[in-house]
């Protein structure tokens, strides 16, 4: 009797366990009539970073259907009070080959989770912002895209990393 409790509180807590919720940061900016003009920095503040933990860092991208393109570019800048930490320029598959839209939901609104960073390890303990632009252009011309229509939302998550 005694050894079945303890399998059952074991196992309890052990399910219990499997269900925690990683995330430590989550914030979405809703992009106005689903327009993102090129010059609209998205700016995302966080602090209290364990320094010793590695975390995973993701953009979430919401498009409808008058998103025009299979692809997106991004730039992506992370920076804390001393300075820039991290630069880059980022693309991600939107859609398939065949059109159809990659991601989750149902009807013309789907959501994609994207890699940021896998297994990020921040630096020190202080106040961090991430800043995302669009760099989208179309093919053969060297300005960049003004105005990309499609885009609803854009969210960041950052979330502990299993060992």
């Amino acid at each position: 009797m005694m050894r079945n409790s303890l399998l059952l509180l074991l196992s309890f807590s052990l399910a219990l366990g499997a269900c925690e919720d990683r995330t430590v940061f989550s914030q979405y900016h809703p992009i106005k009539n689903a327009v993102w003009d090129k010059g609209d920095t998205l700016r995302f503040a966080f602090s209290d970073l364990d320094t010793v933990l590695a975390y995973d860092l993701f953009i979430h991208i919401r498009n409808d259907d008058t998103f025009p393109f299979s692809n997106l570019f991004l730039i992506a800048e992370i920076a804390d009070s001393q300075g820039t930490i991290l630069k880059d320029t980022l693309e991600y598959q939107m859609a398939k080959p065949t059109g159809e839209w990659l991601g989750q939901g149902l009807g013309s609104l789907k959501e994609n989770k994207l890699w940021l960073r896998e297994k990020f390890v921040f630096p020190r303990s202080d106040h961090y912002r991430l800043n995302i632009t669009h760099a989208m252009r179309k093919n053969g011309q060297i300005d960049g895209l003004h105005r990309l229509k499609g885009i609803t939302d854009v969210g960041l998550e950052i979330e502990r990393s299993l060992p």
